[in-house]
């Protein structure tokens, strides 16, 4: 070991004793507990294989990003996934009914219990080139920071606990979730937390990107697909029927024109648009998907309630406007609903984050965004997501982008949050 490392080491372990002592104080717990703890060579051995094993870590992310995951076809990755966990040795790996791929390390107790996971999917359709291409520390490819990245941080948190034969009070479950991106509407997360682990997980942890952030405030979204419906007809034997196209625009207009405010940030976005069959022909229905967001529950209910007032207007205008016949019809349909939510920048686990990666380097900054921690944050479990380490650069782009300069850090941090809340 040089000099540099082994001076390394005994910083990040030093830092790391003082905020373990700190967390198992702030639980009625002896200062002694934590100083026990820190002094346990597993510690040591483990930050030491992060740093050896991240080229293997580095290699799994490539390999990982290179299986398609397009929304809702996440299964060729989930396998890939599922038989990475069952060599590293975790117990009751399995695929659950929402296409999770879940393992468990068990703990000396059944609880506390810690969720770490990272999401499968991706945003890129079905047929998108996964290859991936190197130059230097650059690996380049879609998916390759979000979320391959948080995917292969936790394979290495596993298996460097398993090289140092690291052992926590409580399990830690460690997850692979679909349903992440888009449309998926964190149905993976939503199952774990309604049905496969109700009421059993204690603390939840996603690796989800590139980077050093702490994300601690969750985006709410509602997604709506609306259809304007009509009888359609002929360009000009037809003309003087309402279009349900002209509807369209009418709404996508008055919605432009919406005042959301800045503080909370709150957004909307009309993301696809769609319908018509001909440029002669009267449409029988056109259609577009609509994304609101905001971390503030009042602010996200308040643009919803104007965007329905909008739709609702477009509608009786554009009936209005033929009084012929064809009257239109509207049908909304919710396609999404994440929850706000957010985890206090006092509670223990953001906390323990924040220290976690000033021990190995990294200047963490609290964040907000929409994230498979959405659902725990909502529900009230302390929850955090965490970035993987690196540098990323396009990410839900075919160039994206993830620079591996000292990105063993991401794994560290990810090791040591692991071992502080599962103990």
């Amino acid at each position: 070991m040089t000099d540099a490392r082994r001076i390394l080491r005994y910083a990040i372990v030093a830092t790391a004793a003082m905020l373990i002592a700190a967390t198992h104080t702030s639980r009625a717990q002896t200062p002694s507990t934590g100083e026990t703890l820190l002094n346990q060579p597993a510690i040591q051995a483990a930050l030491d294989a992060v740093r050896a094993n991240e080229p293997d870590v580095l290699r799994e992310q490539v390999r990982l990003c290179e299986i398609a995951a397009p929304p809702f076809a996440e299964q060729a990755r989930g396998l890939a996934y599922k038989a990475a966990f069952e060599r590293l040795g975790l117990k009751n790996v399995r695929v659950d009914a929402a296409g999770n791929v879940i393992g468990e390390r068990p703990g000396r107790q059944p609880r506390p219990r810690l969720v770490m996971s990272a999401h499968l999917d991706t945003v890129f359709p079905e047929g998108t080139v996964v290859k991936t291409t190197r130059s230097g520390s650059e690996i380049a490819g879609p998916g390759i920071g979000d979320d391959c990245r948080g995917l292969a941080v936790v394979l290495g948190v596993v298996r460097a606990m398993n090289e140092a034969k690291v052992e926590t009070t409580g399990p830690v479950t460690f997850v692979g979730t679909v349903g992440e991106e888009g449309l998926g509407d964190l149905r993976g997360v939503k199952h774990l937390f309604k049905t496969e682990l109700a009421g059993r997980i204690d603390s939840f942890v996603s690796v989800d990107g590139a980077g050093t952030s702490i994300t601690r405030t969750a985006v709410g979204s509602r997604r709506y697909r609306v259809t304007f419906k009509g009888r359609g007809g002929h360009s000009f034997g037809d003309f003087g029927i309402a279009n349900p196209i002209h509807a369209l625009g009418r709404a996508i207009a008055a919605i432009a024109a919406i005042d959301v405010p800045t503080d909370p940030k709150t957004t909307f976005n009309v993301g696809r648009v769609g319908g018509g069959t001909s440029i002669n022909a009267i449409a029988a229905e056109a259609w577009m998907e609509i994304d609101l967001r905001s971390s503030d529950r009042t602010s996200l209910a308040a643009v919803d309630a104007k965007i329905t007032r909008a739709l609702d207007q477009a509608l009786v205008d554009e009936n209005a406007r033929w009084k012929n016949a064809g009257k239109l019809t509207i049908d909304r349909q919710l396609v999404g609903d994440r929850p706000a939510g957010n985890t206090p920048a006092a509670a223990p686990i953001v906390q323990t984050a924040l220290r976690m990666s000033k021990a190995v380097g990294m200047d963490a900054a609290l964040d907000e965004g929409s994230t498979d921690s959405n659902i725990p944050m909502s529900l009230g479990v302390p929850a955090i997501t965490i970035d993987g380490g690196g540098r990323g650069s396009g990410s839900h782009a075919l160039n994206e982008r993830f620079d591996s300069t000292d990105s063993w850090q991401g794994t560290a941090r990810a090791l040591l949050l692991t071992v502080a809340l599962a103990r």
